[in-house]
């Protein structure tokens, strides 16, 4: 083998098929609108516990994204190969938040869009969805939710507590109950009056209440 013949390989060629000036742009478009995602899942969060490695994960998502699809565009054998090898890859992290998977679909979305070139969609696109995002996030009730899980000895213990959380409550409603021999545990969905938990040391308090517990949740319940 000459040094024409390496110059001259297919490999080097297929070095080419890329602009370097293309690649560059849409890496850095993708940088721009995976902040925008990021920026967008954080004014709209709505969960117990916020992750900060999740939203960074949206940037580099659609910037991993951009780069998948910028080589697969240019060489089929390429892209069947990347297709053969992400069917091997399980992904074992669980997604809590339902509204998680829409992020994660949009940053793969911008990713795609961008490396086929359509920039206007791309900007537009994403502009239109975190407007509509910015706005279900505004009708959503400003009251913060709470779980409220308290152990009673008896029926009237549970009376006395319903009535003391009422006081202080602006909806209330039994999510579970559950009947032990010596006890009765009650999960309620609360809905307070006033930003103030003063009322849990009262509930504690009560002669028969062995256990209560607050809970700040994002309204998805299951039990």
């Amino acid at each position: 083998m000459t040094f024409q013949d390496i110059f001259t390989s297919d490999f080097l060629e297929r070095m080419t098929t890329t602009s370097l000036i293309d690649s560059v742009l849409a890496m850095v478009l993708a940088l721009v609108l995976g902040l925008f995602i990021f920026v967008i899942y954080r004014r709209t969060y709505s969960g117990v516990m916020y992750s900060a490695s999740f939203g960074a994960s949206l940037i580099l998502m659609t910037l991993i994204t951009t780069l998948v699809i910028l080589a697969v565009s240019t060489n089929v054998i390429l892209s069947l190969g990347m297709v053969g090898a992400l069917s091997i890859v399980r992904f074992r992290t669980p997604v809590k938040e339902a509204m998680d998977i829409v992020f994660l679909f949009w940053a793969i979305a911008v990713g795609i869009v961008l490396a086929a070139g359509l920039l206007m969609l791309a900007f537009f696109g994403s502009l239109f969805i975190g407007v509509v995002m910015l706005l279900i996030s505004n009708r959503r009730n400003p009251v913060n939710p709470y779980i409220l899980v308290l152990h009673c000895a008896n029926e009237d213990v549970e009376e006395q507590t319903r009535t003391l959380v009422q006081e202080h409550a602006r909806a209330l409603k039994l999510k579970s109950k559950t009947v032990l021999p010596d006890s009765i545990e009650l999960n309620y969905e609360v809905r307070l009056k006033e930003d103030r938990t003063a009322f849990v040391n009262d509930l504690s308090k009560l002669s028969g209440v062995n256990h209560v517990a607050l809970v700040s949740y994002n309204g998805d319940y299951m039990g």
